[in-house]
């Protein structure tokens, strides 16, 4: 299994967090970072031997890309393309991620799928790209033939069609640590998710997400690697 976080976007907890990853989602300055951030978390990732992913989002610092924007697909697939780009020029990478707002709509539009997918073909096919599984973002990566990493989420709740809770809603994140272990356990070892409504969703888990901006996400990302040791996961980048 791989652990997953979003990094260089300015919560100041990269370096704690690095050694307790095994992929790492660099910001590529449109919804945070710079080119000094970039360096530094590449930096970071090779010094502890953690895969290099470009995170790319929205152009909108001042919603930290968690806002919807109106972009053309065309507008998409040349700030995507702009931005992975921009980290290829510090370092390798072996995969993406969309950030924020980027990607909840790509994981539900095909056209903004279709976009982001061409973007990250055109660079490298042999690219991996962090997905829900069965999203539009999901099919539209596999139909190009890109491979894909099934992306779950340890402190989100997700809706009875398997989507993520919208940040606006109530209840969207998992503020308690317990609960967001034994959700994380339960999707590797069932493969089903408990859902806000009560029902069980069946998921795919093959990259977990640990958010780097939370509380307390070092000791969050701690007790989750010591508890997949205990239940005898295997814990590398895909």
């Amino acid at each position: 299994m791989d652990l997953n976080c979003d990094l260089g976007e300015g919560a100041g907890h990269d370096a704690a967090l690095m050694p307790l990853i095994t992929s790492a989602n660099i910001a590529c300055g449109a919804h945070a970072g710079d080119l000094a951030t970039m360096r530094e978390t590449v930096a970071l990732a090779q010094r502890h031997g953690v895969a290099i992913g470009a995170h790319p989002g929205f152009p909108n610092r001042e919603n930290f890309g968690r806002r919807e924007l109106a972009l053309t697909p065309e507008e998409i697939r040349a700030t995507v393309r702009g931005q992975i780009e921009l980290l290829l020029t510090l370092s390798p990478i072996r995969h993406v991620k969309p950030h924020g707002a980027l990607y909840n709509m790509a994981a539900r539009d095909p056209v903004i799928a279709e976009a982001f997918t061409f973007a990250v073909h055109e660079i490298n096919p042999a690219l991996i790209v962090f997905a829900p599984a069965h999203s539009e973002l999901s099919r539209a990566a596999l139909s190009r033939g890109l491979r894909v990493a099934n992306e779950v989420f340890a402190d989100r709740t997700y809706r009875s069609d398997g989507s993520l809770t919208p940040r606006s809603e109530s209840g969207a994140l998992i503020h308690d640590e317990h609960a967001a272990v034994a959700q994380v356990l339960r999707m590797i070892r069932e493969g089903r998710v408990r859902a806000t409504d009560g029902t069980d969703v069946a998921i795919e888990a093959g990259t977990v997400c640990l958010h780097g901006d939370g509380p307390s996400p070092v000791k969050f990302a701690r007790r989750l690697r010591a508890e997949l040791a205990t239940a005898g996961v295997e814990i590398c980048a895909p």
